[in-house]
């Protein structure tokens, strides 16, 4: 089936942050868009303001009949959706065409100049910013964001005029092998998503792949010290980054009043006096990378110098919703432990002085039964540690994978206590008056709340 084709779309998974980018791609592009998702949120009342026809009950009689029929209509599905969903039978059975999301990806933006950003954690805030960054000068460019720009109030970015195009290059069942980059990054490689994976080895495997991906005449820019193997083609120039070193980096930093400002060390050039829009300190590896991408694609320093200052972040990555000297309520998506650690001590250096609440959610039992360990030395960094029910998405429970797994392995000196799901808010009712700082973290749903969480402090 050729996408020129295609009257109809619908989507098994409409309301993931990958999927609802394609969503509103084929709305613009004019066609009809449905589809099923778990559960309504905020982004799924987007999705049907804008044109999507939704619903959120597995049953074969709220598909649309636009989308019933096999020669005009393309499936779209997420690896999170079960393969006993009651709706499978009739797409399988019918002789519909089936793609994953990133198959899609991969052959919408076949033939333009693709710049993936890659890695277990970095890879939304380093792929919006470097959309932000070339959207806003003048090269252009269009985007497909793992996470909404505040910039945009998007994660879709298109543009008229550029055959660039910024994708968040997912590894989760090797999606990011469907792509042909023109510009790679790489921000990390610690092992995640195990249960496709099986090992830390085949992990590092498929980030080796990828590199074999980008197309000739192309860019791979690796953090430095990473485990990949890289494996370009020979016409590929590999470049190095890092915070302080390598062929991208930052000197100079200043820390310091609620701002981040560093001069940028590239190849070609030194551009001084770059200031961070979301200041937090994994943010100046992010933005030389991000501005690493979008120099190699023309931009020029003072665009870039402007772009960085500019840049409003993506929901739930350092999100703050409540910023005041004696309060402070943010949210992140850190659902890795490496990723709850640079979470961790990043706003404890932007906090020192205060006593920081962490209210965890985790993602996964696969995950937790993998690293629950680590998380708990991750999660003893902050002050105080609330642990949520595990949040299952894809998976079934695991017997004897709770989150008691993580409780019981914090250090003796962290505060902590259990909560269960349904009683989050009374918990932070209970607790509000003794909160300076709290971090609402994980990938699963309890993000939902952060607004009536916002209302409780604010009315403390």
């Amino acid at each position: 089936m050729e996408l020129k084709d295609i009257k109809s779309v619908y989507f098994l998974g409409a309301g993931g942050i990958g999927m609802s980018a394609l969503v509103r791609y084929f709305l613009h592009e004019g066609k009809f868009v449905a589809g099923y998702d778990r559960t309504p949120s905020p982004l799924t009342d987007k999705l049907i303001e804008e044109g999507a026809v939704l619903h959120f009950e597995e049953n074969v009689e709220l598909i649309p009949a636009e989308c019933k029929c096999p020669e005009s209509t393309l499936v779209i599905y997420t690896p999170a959706i079960p393969a006993d969903h009651k709706e499978w039978p009739l797409f399988r059975n019918g002789g519909f065409t089936i793609m994953k999301r990133a198959e899609v990806l991969g052959i919408i933006t076949k033939g333009k100049r693709g710049v993936c950003a890659a890695g277990t954690h970095g890879k939304t805030t380093t792929s919006t910013m470097t959309a932000h960054l070339l959207h806003q000068s003048e090269i252009d460019c269009a985007a497909f964001l793992g996470g909404i720009s505040k910039n945009y109030k998007s994660n879709l970015v298109l543009s008229e005029k550029s055959d660039l195009v910024v994708i968040e290059a997912d590894e989760y069942d090797r999606s990011f092998l469907h792509l042909e980059p023109y510009i790679a990054a790489i921000t990390s490689a610690d092992p995640d998503h195990l249960d496709i994976y099986g090992n830390k080895e085949n992990y590092l495997e498929a980030f080796a792949q990828f590199t074999e991906k980008i197309r000739p005449g192309g860019y791979l820019i690796i953090h430095e010290g990473l485990e990949v193997v890289p494996r370009t083609q020979e016409d590929v120039t590999t470049y190095i980054y890092g915070r302080e070193s390598g062929d991208f980096h930052a000197e100079n930093i200043r820390i310091g009043g609620g701002t981040i400002i560093f001069d940028y060390v590239s190849p070609w050039q030194r551009v001084e006096d770059v200031e961070l829009g979301v200041p937090v300190s994994i943010n100046i590896e992010n933005g030389v990378v991000s501005m690493a991408m979008a120099e190699i694609c023309g931009a020029t320093a003072d665009e870039l110098r402007r772009g960085m200052k500019s840049f409003a972040g993506a929901d739930r990555r350092f999100d703050f919703h409540i910023k005041k000297d004696n309060l402070v309520l943010l949210s992140d998506y850190a659902h890795h432990p490496d990723e709850v650690r640079a979470c961790a001590k990043s706003i404890k250096e932007l906090y020192s002085d205060k006593r920081v609440t962490v209210l965890f959610q985790p993602h996964l039992f696969s995950r937790t039964a993998d690293f629950y360990r680590e998380f708990a030395q991750s999660l003893s960094l902050f002050d105080k540690v609330i642990l949520v029910d595990i949040y299952p998405a894809r998976e079934k429970p695991m017997p004897g994978v709770t989150s008691k797994l993580i409780f019981d392995c914090l250090d003796e000196g962290v505060e902590k206590m259990m909560c269960s799901r349904a009683d989050v808010l009374k918990v932070i009712e209970e607790e509000k008056n003794n909160i300076e700082v709290l971090v609402s973290l994980g990938a699963g749903d309890i993000e939902n709340d952060v607004p009536e969480m916002k209302k409780i402090l604010n009315n403390r």
